[in-house]
């Protein structure tokens, strides 16, 4: 790692620190900018990443997407460019050297507008990619990410300066080994971009039944097609990637609503309780009941001790 990078990772370090001083999950004034600070290794954490640029600064973190993990830290920068159900845990982290991270989220249409203006050679008839990748981190990215960054010190600035340094980060990522990735789903009529659609409309009816004919209609493709392309880019079948939708949803109503197990699995469009159940122990690790007590009792020993 140069000393340019161990700088500028030195400065952020140091910024998060300033804006986050209690461990969790913080916004900042950046909208589409967040920060994650834990002094201590982590259980399996379960989410959906939006498209989006993940860095480490201090600690190291585990991604598992289906059946595959991704492994990142300080070296390295994590992207997300589809919607995608994963789970995290963070492998490396102390009180005397918290894990520290910062999320950046973007648009479809962000990518676009920056492959419009620079020309990045990018093939809307090239084969969909994973739409998760790690790649190692280069000063001209982590340099545009540290302005970015600083601007929470001068919010007056952020209006008229986020945007456009949120655009440059975009650019590095874009000429970065794995850009093509990023930019696949920025052009409308890819393969990478139409799964993209697919995954939105799927998001937002997962408590609905669907065929997959339904779905490669939409994405203009033929099943096979589709079929072939949704798990190159998500690492799972349709129908897999509900079910991980619809069981993170149960257990967020299950945890912060005054629900039973039978009334979340028919709210997230399951038919079977039975079958609910099954499933939810076989992701969780443990029955519904079991496990909401579990993360209750463990959260009231977070707050007893900080």
């Amino acid at each position: 790692m140069s000393k340019q990078i161990d700088k500028q990772r030195s400065e952020l370090t140091q910024l998060i620190e300033r804006h986050t001083g209690k461990d969790g999950a913080h916004e900042t004034a950046i909208s589409s900018l967040s920060f994650s600070r834990f002094s201590d290794v982590t259980g399996p954490a379960y989410g959906v990443y939006m498209p989006s640029l993940c860095i480490i600064v201090q600690g190291k973190k585990e991604v598992l997407l289906a059946q595959e993990t991704y492994v990142y830290g300080p070296a390295d920068y994590l992207v997300a460019s589809v919607n995608l159900p994963i789970t995290g845990i963070v492998t490396e982290a102390s009180s005397e050297n918290p894990y520290l991270a910062l999320k950046l989220e973007f648009t479809p249409n962000q990518i676009l507008e920056v492959l419009q203006d620079s020309h990045l050679p990018v093939n809307p008839k090239e084969n969909a990619r994973r739409g998760m990748y790690v790649s190692q981190i280069e000063d001209s990215l982590l340099d545009a990410v540290t302005r970015l960054v600083h601007l929470l010190e001068t919010p007056y600035d952020i209006p008229v300066l986020a945007p456009l340094i949120t655009k440059e980060i975009i650019y590095r990522v874009l000429q970065g080994q794995h850009g093509v990735t990023l930019g696949q789903i920025g052009l409308e009529g890819s393969s990478a971009h139409l799964i993209g659609v697919v995954i939105e409309h799927i998001m937002k009816n997962y408590d609905q039944s669907f065929r997959i004919e339904d779905l490669a209609e939409i994405a203009n493709m033929s099943v096979s097609s589709f079929h072939r392309h949704f798990k190159e880019v998500t690492a799972m079948s349709p129908i897999q990637f509900q079910k991980q939708l619809r069981l993170q949803e149960a257990r967020r109503l299950l945890l912060s609503e005054s629900t039973d197990a039978t009334d979340a699995a028919f709210r997230v469009g399951y038919e079977s309780p039975s079958q609910f159940s099954r499933e939810y122990s076989r992701m969780f690790g443990l029955p519904p009941k079991e496990d909401i007590k579990r993360l209750k009792e463990t959260y009231e020993q977070q707050i007893i001790n900080p």
